[in-house]
């Protein structure tokens, strides 16, 4: 599986470059730190450090503001580079292209040329704020509001899963200015850490991605420029689907690497582990299972890939994204993140208790996987876009 893991998929020079670089970089000082950042449960500032140096938070940033102009295939295979030695580190550029994308979708130039650089140059970090306790899986009912008020908006509410939520600087916050129409009248803006009225409430206390930091956001009569709208009102939930649909392929990528890098601890560990007096890979009932999840990673790979470069060729063209962008982005998004949650699975049955213990990266790998099922959309919800553009 190593050697089709280094097959070219039809890569440009340049994403191939990527590739190795990140691949080189994960290797030699993302996985040593893996454990450890799991263990304490604490925010990996140095890998932030090393991730904003290699240019991996500017890479979907137009290089007018700074970014390095990269195309999303390039992001998708950085994450799943980072992923298969670390969840946790792979979500560093994952989320902070989350947390822009509005800007790039919904920004006007001001506020492009405001926000977007400090992004790119790792000087600030993003987060994304749509979530709230009542409103996860059904953004209609979000109840965080925002009211005008002479030059500025009023934003009371509280968000919560968010994550980056108590490191951001700058917050793209979805709130209702036109509650009475539901979703349209959703709207986006922009809210930096520093506004009164802005809090961070608790931190959640994870399964996985442990070292990421989620908490709660907290809004009360916290008070926003009316330039910081982003778009025009009622604009917000269309611009959290259309960023949504550039970024769950990202997520699909975390999904993908750590089911390669799982499989590959697996791999490695059965071909040199003896049962029976003989390597446990030389029975056909393993050799069986790897190859069923060998074809299941590669299936996710191939449909993850045509996702980034559809999703890359309508970016191109102005307006709203054709249906096939959705589906695609929620298919990759889907059956990566499955495959994930499958192949950690069983690579933790196929080294049996040494599986489980913390020993080996396995057991991390597994608990890692579960939540890229979950967030940016859960896989039922991408059931639902899947059959919605049928």
């Amino acid at each position: 599986m190593k050697g089709m893991d280094n097959m070219n998929y039809k890569l440009t020079e340049e994403q191939q470059t990527v590739q190795a670089a990140v691949r080189k970089l994960a290797k030699e000082k993302v996985a040593p730190r893996a454990a450890e950042i799991d263990r304490t449960g604490e925010y990996p500032s140095d890998i932030f450090k090393i991730v904003s140096e290699q240019g991996l938070l500017a890479a979907g940033i137009p290089e007018e503001y700074g970014g390095t102009g990269a195309d999303l295939l390039s992001q998708i295979l950085a994450v799943e580079e980072l992923a298969k030695v670390c969840g946790t580190s792979a979500l560093i550029p994952a989320v902070q292209e989350l947390g822009l994308m509005p800007i790039l979708v919904g920004g006007n130039e001001e506020q492009k040329k405001k926000y977007l650089p400090p992004l790119a140059s790792g000087e600030a970090i993003s987060a994304f704020a749509l979530t709230e306790r009542d409103a996860g899986s059904d953004a209609g009912a979000t109840k965080t509001k925002a009211e005008i008020q002479g030059n500025s908006y009023i934003i009371n509410g509280e968000k919560c899963f968010i994550t980056n939520g108590s490191i951001a600087n700058t917050v793209t916050v979805f709130a209702l200015t036109s509650p009475d129409v539901g979703l349209k009248g959703m709207s986006a803006f922009i809210v930096e850490a520093d506004t009164p009225g802005f809090k961070v409430g608790r931190l959640e206390d994870k399964m996985g991605i442990r070292g990421a930091q989620v908490s709660e956001l907290i809004f009360e009569d916290c008070k926003v420029p009316k330039e910081n709208l982003l778009g025009k009102e009622g604009d917000g939930f269309k611009i959290a689907m259309k960023t949504l649909d550039k970024t769950r392929p990202i997520i699909g990528g975390q999904g993908l690497g750590l089911a390669q890098g799982a499989f590959d601890v697996a791999l490695d560990y059965c071909k040199q582990r003896k049962q029976f007096g003989k390597p446990v890979y030389e029975l056909q009932g393993i050799q069986f299972i790897f190859a069923e999840l060998a074809t299941q990673i590669e299936s996710a790979r191939q449909l993850l890939y045509k996702a980034a470069s559809l999703i890359e060729e309508e970016s191109k063209t102005e307006g709203r994204f054709p249906p096939e962008v959705s589906r695609y982005s929620a298919m990759s998004k889907m059956l990566a993140t499955d495959v994930a949650m499958k192949v950690t699975t069983e690579a933790v049955q196929l080294m049996g208790g040494y599986g489980y213990m913390k020993d080996y990266p396995l057991e991390r790998m597994m608990r890692d996987a579960k939540i890229t099922q979950i967030y940016e959309g859960t896989n039922q919800v991408q059931k639902v876009v899947i059959a919605r553009t049928l």
